[in-house]
């Protein structure tokens, strides 16, 4: 895809991978709207920079959990930018804790920000995008949406769940012009861990494998450019996936001895 005078919208745009994938598809000739919740300076310093790139950018207050805000913030931007090409769906949130003892109230409210946030964006883009015969929709899930971590479970069910929705939503938009792509990211260094131990009885470190926002930003933009159906951000992942599928149970014991070391007494 030629970027020049495209248009996208980047939810989570104002932190972390959002803000990264924003300014690159500004660099890259994107006219580009992220949405914010609460982070107003930091959405508006992010428009002030694709500003200074040349390109147009748009800053719109609205909460992913809400299908009224998803229908008004797509308005809102075809209404000041004039046309919508590319969605994003990046905003999300992580819990770390047992899930026999994760409260259910806090389930409910990931569910919603991740998986219905996801939803609600695809219902308000994609008729949109079939009135016109192309876009691009790419959902930001996980690793652990291909395999489960402890700890993290009902963030890792999620994951799964944007996996799933991307891969019904591509079927389901076969032949309308539009791709449909999932981005299974590995740790990135952003705030996700610190917002995810505010709000969760344990605290994690990153483990593993570790990307910059502005790396995985870098490999979203490449699937922008060139579709692709899944991207695996640190692709020897994808031999753990196979391996999970055809021995679920080497996999546990593999695992179970990984996570016992790196954090233990989980």
């Amino acid at each position: 895809m030629d970027l020049q005078g495209k248009v996208a919208i980047v939810t989570g745009g104002s932190l972390g991978i959002g803000r990264a994938i924003a300014l690159d598809l500004a660099t890259h000739g994107a006219d580009v709207a992220i949405n914010y919740r609460k982070h107003a300076a930091e959405a508006n310093a992010v428009v002030g920079d694709m500003e200074r790139i040349g390109r147009r950018g748009l800053a719109v207050q609205a909460d992913v959990a809400s299908f009224d805000d998803a229908l008004r913030m797509v308005d809102t931007v075809r209404e000041k930018l004039g046309r919508l090409d590319i969605l994003v769906n990046n905003a999300g949130l992580g819990h770390f804790g047992r899930l026999e003892s994760m409260p259910v109230e806090e389930a409910r409210y990931l569910f919603d920000v991740n998986v219905m946030g996801t939803l609600y964006g695809i219902q308000a883009v994609v008729p949109i995008m079939r009135a016109q015969r192309s876009g691009h929709i790419i959902n930001v899930a996980s690793v652990v949406g291909k395999r489960a971590s402890p700890g993290s479970g009902f963030y890792s069910a999620t994951k799964c769940a944007q996996v799933a929705l991307s891969e019904a939503l591509r079927l389901e938009l076969a032949d309308t012009g539009i791709d449909v792509s999932v981005i299974c990211p590995v740790s990135t260094m952003t705030e996700f861990f610190e917002v995810a131990a505010s709000r969760s009885p344990l605290k994690f470190d990153p483990v593993g494998p570790r990307y910059s926002a502005e790396q995985v930003a870098g490999v979203i933009l490449g699937c922008v450019r060139r579709p692709r159906l899944e991207v695996m951000v640190y692709p020897p992942a994808r031999l753990m996936v196979i391996l999970n599928a055809v021995a679920p149970r080497l996999m546990d014991r593999i695992l179970g001895q990984y996570w016992k070391k790196v954090r233990p007494g989980l």
